[in-house]
């Protein structure tokens, strides 16, 4: 543990406390404005003394509260979205804990009003704070101040877009001072002479085909040498990560646990994706409106693409790999769909999978080039996910010939709707590798949360935003 690290995560418990106050003040006068008595008359005698006194000692023990429900505990890899589900849930251990006192002792109770807008106020600060320490973190990663040193391991694909992804984003809070190929005898006396003069923070095993023996001996050499051991899993690791081991005759057993978009899950997420579709159609017809005037006024065809060149319909692949009839706006000159499995074959830059991309696109009209660029082509979607074909969130439809490559284990993939964006998407959006892709959305299937999709629509628009190659 790095001492900037342990420095911000003993930082949160004055800070919260400070936050948890100001939150209490904050109902306070709200309660007391002359705009709340003028709808909402006060009928109770709540001296500021008396109830700050009240606060002062509820804001010490949600502290203990919070640290009991692990919001303290030093984890730097903590997702936001994760975050926020543990602020909420100790604010609302908080809230019982308050409940509770008011049950013993009526002197609050008429002014449950302040206690319930304190706990909105309460909640809402301490994301706030958490937001600004986070970007606090990013920006002294920025001047090298708290940063990882790592040395990765491995002669894969993912190890150069790891080496990439550190070396460019100096904000990620890690630093590679080296990279070896494999993990051998000689290797390991080669990182032991390394390390001797180097803090050395981590060791990423970043790939998953080492053979066991190097594994092994890479994790006994981090081990050994108090370094953090960490590696990159393979899709078997993935596919089973929501895992619970029970005791059964003595014998450890492991369960692989279901998604957890099951049951409750999947009507929470249709509930979401009717409302966040209808919302966001309204709020984008502007948008939609002046591209189809813009197709119309650049080139001669349909308004959407959703034949293919032979008249038949458009189709996808969706929940359960049933095929659905799909469309978005055409971006393409017409009748030309076909060309990337004939004349521009030569031109797909993605061998990596089932997947076609083609460089440089003739096809592409110059409104085209456009909308694909901002991602304006897929916002006919919402109709298709508010009437059910796909959500949100998930993994992206794929064209049948497409998913008819697909190896076994990426058909996990099948087994939810499509969505309009996803973990890949923000992840790096087209250009991930295909097994990269497969990763991020089975770990998504794995660990589905409402929370984990509005954090993911919320960097939607910065990913639609960052720069990339138009397809």
């Amino acid at each position: 543990m790095k001492k900037p690290e342990l420095f911000f995560s003993v930082l949160f418990i004055p800070i919260d406390f400070i936050v948890l106050v100001l939150a209490g003040i904050s109902a306070y006068y709200l309660r007391f404005s002359a705009w709340m008595i003028e709808r909402r008359p006060v009928i109770f005698n709540l001296p500021f003394n008396e109830y700050f006194s009240s606060l002062l000692l509820i804001s010490f023990l949600c502290i203990i509260i919070f640290a009991i429900s692990g919001l303290y505990q030093i984890k730097s890899a903590r997702k936001l979205a994760q975050e926020i589900q543990r602020i909420f849930v100790s604010c609302a251990a908080g809230l019982a804990l308050v409940a509770i006192i008011i049950f013993f002792s009526r002197d609050l109770f008429d002014s449950r009003f302040i206690v319930l807008i304190g706990f909105l106020f309460a909640f809402v600060y301490l994301i706030i704070v958490r937001i600004f320490i986070r970007w606090l973190q990013r920006r002294l990663f920025a001047y090298g101040v708290g940063v990882r040193k790592v040395i990765l391991v491995g002669n894969s694909k993912t190890t150069e877009n790891l080496i990439a992804e550190f070396s460019s984003n100096k904000q990620s809070g890690y630093e590679v001072v080296k990279r070896v190929r494999d993990f051998s005898l000689e290797t390991a006396q080669e990182l032991l002479e390394f390390i001797k003069d180097r803090q050395i923070d981590e060791i990423i095993q970043s790939d998953p085909n080492l053979t066991k023996a190097e594994t092994l001996r890479l994790y006994d050499f981090a081990n050994d040498n108090h370094i953090t051991f960490r590696y990159v899993a393979d899709l078997l690791e993935v596919k089973v990560l929501r895992t619970e081991v029970t005791e059964v005759a003595g014998v450890p057993i492991v369960e692989v646990k279901r998604t957890t978009l099951d049951g409750w899950g999947r009507v929470f997420k249709r509930v979401f994706d009717i409302i966040g579709s209808g919302i966001l159609i309204i709020l984008l017809s502007p948008i939609m409106l002046l591209a189809i005037l813009a197709i119309k006024l650049d080139s001669r065809g349909p308004i959407f693409f959703s034949r293919r060149d032979d008249g038949s319909y458009l189709y996808r692949v969706g929940e359960g790999g049933k095929p659905f009839k799909y469309f978005k706006f055409r971006s393409m000159i017409p009748n030309s769909d076909s060309m990337r499995y004939r004349e521009l074959a030569d031109r797909n830059v993605r061998s990596d999978g089932p997947m076609v991309k083609i460089k440089d696109d003739p096809r592409v009209t110059r409104v085209g080039k456009f909308i694909r660029r901002f991602s304006i082509d897929e916002l006919p979607e919402l109709f298709l996910v508010f009437i059910g074909r796909m959500s949100l969130v998930g993994p992206r439809p794929h064209l049948p010939e497409e998913v008819a490559k697909y190896e076994n284990y990426h058909r996990k993939t099948l087994t939810i709707k499509p969505g309009i964006t996803g973990l890949a998407q923000i992840s790096g959006r087209s250009d991930l590798l295909f097994e990269e892709e497969a990763k991020l959305d089975i770990y998504y299937i794995e660990n589905w949360s409402l929370l984990l999709d509005l954090s993911i629509l919320f960097r939607t628009p910065l990913a639609v935003f960052k720069h990339r190659e138009v397809e």
